[in-house]
């Protein structure tokens, strides 16, 4: 593996590890807030989100007009 793709697959690590805290610490949060609160890009977020979902540790609600995300 590159060192650019490992940097890339820790950065996202390192974002999943926040959004869990935040999660932890807050509760359940919109999508739209958790994006504001992430000092990360979106494209870095939603992958994080891939990789806590993969691991089954949060569910995603979606209603008409909000995602929002939790912890399981």
């Amino acid at each position: 593996m590159s060192t650019v793709v490992e940097s890339s697959v820790a950065r996202i690590g390192e974002t999943a590890g926040a959004i869990w805290r935040l999660l932890d610490e807050n509760g359940p949060l919109p999508l739209t807030k958790l994006l504001k609160e992430c000092d990360e890009p979106r494209d870095v977020v939603m992958q994080a989100l891939g990789w806590l979902a993969r691991e089954d540790k949060i569910q995603m609600d979606d209603d008409s007009r909000n995602k929002t995300i939790s912890l399981k």
